[in-house]
Parts: structure tokens; sequence; C-alpha cells
């Protein structure tokens, strides 16, 4: 796509226009697309040549095409769960051993602290269990996608057994005394500690899943809703799984087996993604997603779930196209952040902040940064490689070119703020996915969990500027 010869203002107003309309007419899709073609405008091409130019580039790469690929294996995993029974099985088994609404909000929030290694897999797997035993208690979609939500990336960047620590680690090296990918990770580690936005964000996702600090804002009356009035979404909301799901029923005359058909494929999926992040230290994930699929198709088989051939494939293809609404939100999403990289929204935002860049203030900055540029791109990761060569090279200059608590301080707070602004962007992957995974309208989604992000964030910055002012 073309570039701008001086990113301004101008690079950032393709997802502006599209949060605004988004918020006023609550249709995400409309809104995206409408977004894409100001963007196309503004980088000079005329709407219909440069949105499929835009789409070519934006859509045909390993990287899109990886995550669609995940949907449909998910949507055909959670099509055969259906089939087979066992998501009703796991309701009434939960249902034995969880008994109040603040408990099965509990448990979703502790299934996105178990599912720690990859912040894609989190939602995917989770939602889908946890849902049924959620939608029976009466908590909101809204309520289910924010646990989700704050179960996958924050969680991520807490714990160095996930891809987020490689990356991050990777980045590092070659900066003052960080020579290897070792000292890349025993950075990004003593950097943990200072990552107060990752730990705000599931430490008050806790906090409000438990009921021990009552919920505020949009989310209070979400579920005011989905208490008072039994209505877990709105009137009027698409949510991200398509009405093909709830056609499918369980096989008539046919017991379901909660470990052959849950237990198993969990055992399958976890294995592969964490055996092979253990072992050449990338998950597997779309590889552990059609192992589990291909499983289940033989299980599901041999068992005569399916009355013939047909039957099976109509259950799959039931499952592909529930999660249509969330493919297509999805690409939109990734059309949209890469307008923005093109027009140079990211170096539009580090020229506006560049200057704020003094020693006690490098955190806090950096911080809030991050969080610009991944707000305004959907991307965490893409946030850290843009940032890391910027802000690292002043934190060790301010640290006379060794590891001094000011240097982790500043990666803690980059890692932050890359969380933060993927926490409350719309046209991040993860929050659709969460969506997804919850079953939720995207827009309410991103309403209700605003503020809890907004208070993290504040409570992070507020730390970043103190230990600013202490370490320098």
């Amino acid at each position: 796509m073309p570039e701008l010869s001086e990113p301004g203002i101008l690079s950032i107003m393709p997802v502006a226009i599209a949060l605004v309309l988004a918020f006023y007419t609550k249709d995400a899709v409309f809104s995206l697309a409408i977004g894409c073609i100001a963007g196309v405008i503004i980088a000079g091409l005329d709407p219909a040549s440069g949105l499929s130019q835009l789409f070519r580039e934006a859509l045909g790469n390993e990287d899109f095409i990886w995550v669609l690929m995940i949907e449909i294996a998910v949507g055909i995993l959670v099509a055969f769960y259906m089939r087979s029974g066992v998501i009703s099985g796991f309701t009434k088994w939960a249902s034995l051993k969880i008994r109040s609404r603040r408990a099965a909000a509990g448990f979703g929030w502790i299934m996105g602290l178990l599912v720690f290694f990859s912040d894609y897999f989190s939602p995917l797997f989770s939602g889908p269990i946890v849902k049924p035993l959620t939608d029976r208690y009466k908590i909101s979609r809204e309520m289910l996608a924010y646990l989700l939500d704050s179960g996958s990336a924050p969680v991520c960047t807490l714990i160095p057994l996930s891809g987020w620590a490689v990356f991050v680690a990777g980045l590092l090296i070659g900066y003052g005394p960080i020579n290897n990918a070792h000292d890349g990770m025993s950075v990004f580690i003593q950097s943990i500690l200072y990552n107060f936005y990752g730990w705000f964000a599931v430490i008050l996702a806790g906090l409000l899943a438990f009921g021990i600090i009552p919920q505020f804002g949009a989310m209070r009356k979400a579920e005011a809703r989905a208490l008072k009035e039994g209505k877990i979404l709105r009137d009027g909301a698409t949510p991200l799984t398509g009405k093909e799901m709830d056609i499918i029923k369980p096989a008539a005359d046919r017991q379901t087996s909660l470990f052959i058909f849950l237990v198993v494929p969990v055992i399958i999926i976890v294995g592969i993604s964490l055996g092979s992040f253990i072992i050449v230290q990338s998950p597997k994930i779309l590889e552990a997603f059609f192992a589990a699929v291909i499983y289940m198709a033989i299980a599901m088989s041999i068992g005569r779930y399916f009355e013939n051939v047909k039957d099976g494939m109509d259950t799959a293809m039931n499952g592909i196209k529930a999660v249509l609404p969330a493919i297509l939100i999805l690409s939109m999403s990734y059309s949209i952040n890469s307008i923005s990289r093109s027009l140079g929204a990211q170096q539009f935002i580090i020229s506006i902040t560049e200057t704020w860049m003094t020693s006690f203030m490098l955190p806090v900055v950096a911080f809030i940064t991050g969080s610009l540029i991944s707000f305004f791109t959907g991307t965490a990761w893409g946030t850290y490689a843009i940032l890391i060569p910027f802000v690292l090279p002043v934190a060790m200059n301010f640290s006379d070119n060794t590891l001094q608590p000011i240097v982790f301080l500043t990666v803690g707070a980059t890692i932050s703020g890359g969380i933060m602004g993927d926490h409350c962007s719309p046209v991040s992957d993860t929050t659709c996915l969460s969506s997804f995974g919850a079953g939720s309208d995207h827009i309410d989604h991103v309403t209700t969990q605003l503020p809890y992000a907004i208070l993290s964030g504040s409570l992070a910055a507020l730390m970043f500027l103190i230990l600013g002012l202490i370490f320098v």
C-alpha cells in the first residue's frame, strides 16, 4: 500500500473513524469496512482498486491464514462437541461441583489462568467449555468475554512459558549486555514484576468474577440485564457465533463419554501445544487443533454418532458456518491494521511522545506510547517490535549500559502498554477471539471491558510514574 511521506494525524483516522462508527452503530463489520475505505482514500487510492489491493496484502499472507484455519478447526471441534453430547454432559457434571453464579464466573477466570501458553488458544478453548455453565447461571456474554480476554494475553506475559516471552526476549538481544536469547529471557523474567497492567488486569478480573468487588460501568448494566431479565445478550446483539451451532443436537440413542470426547481431545491439544513449545519454543496450536478434530471424527464415526458420511460433513459444515461472523470481523480488523501501518500510525504516535522521554518519565511514556500504538494497530507484538528498539537504548543510556532496575521497569512498561492497547482495541485479534469464544457481540464486549481496562491502565501508569522517580 502507498505510504504517507510524513505520517500525521491522518494516519490514525481509519481506526478513529471505525471506532466512532462502531460505538454509534453497534455494527462492527460496517464500521471497520468504512474505516478501511477511509484508509485507502487517505492513501491516495480509489475505493475499488484500493480495497482490492488492501485485502490481498492484509489477508493473503501466512499470519491471517493461520488464524483463519484455527477458527475453522475450532468451529468443527465445537460442532463435534455438540453432536457427541459433550457440552450438555459437561454442564451436568459441572453443575454438581459448581452451584453458584459466583463460582461459575470464577471458573471462567480460572480457566484463563490454566491455559497460559497461548493467547489465541486460551479463549478459543475455554469459551465453548465454560459458556454453557455461565449461561445456566445467567452470566452475561459480555462478562464471559471479559474473563476470557483477561485470561489470554495478560496471563501469557506473566509466565515465561509462552510464545510472548520468547518473542520479547528475542527483541532484547543486542542492547547493552544482552548478548543472546538466555540473557534476553533473563531480562524478560526480571521485568515480570514490573508488568503492572498484566497483574492489575488479571487480579481485577478475578476480584470481579468472584464478587469480591462490585461490577461498575457498562458491565454492571449487562450483568443486571442477564440476572434480572434472563438475557445473556442484549436485544439486537450480534454474537460472533452463528445460529448454525444452535441447530446441532446430540446424537440420538448415544451416551456421551466425557473422557473420550472431552478429556482426550484436551490432552491432545494441550500436549501438542505445550510439548512443541518446550521442545522447539514454538507452540504448534493449529496442528494441535487439527489433530483433535481428526481424532474426534474417527472416534465419533466408530461410536456411530453420525448417521452417515453426509451427517458428519453437515455437522462439520455447520461448525464452519457458525464461525463466519468472527472470521469476517477478524478479516476487517487485519485489513484496517494493515492500512494503519502503511499510513505510518506507529511513527506518528512515537513522534508525539518522544519529547517526553526524560529519565523519570521514560517508563510511563513507554507505557502510554505502547498502549496507543497497540490500540490503533491492534497488535501487541507489532508494538513491541517497533517500540523496544526506540525505548531500550534510552533506558540503557540512563543506566550506563548496565542492567539496572530502570531497564527492567522500561521493559515491563513496554510489555504492559502493548497488552493494554490490545486489551482495549476492537481491532485486536485476541479481543475478536474472546468475543467469539464467549459468543458475545463484539462491540458490547469492547464497551463493557473498556472501563476495567482503563482502571487497570491508570493504576499501572501511576506505578510507572512513581517507580520512574525512585529508580532514576
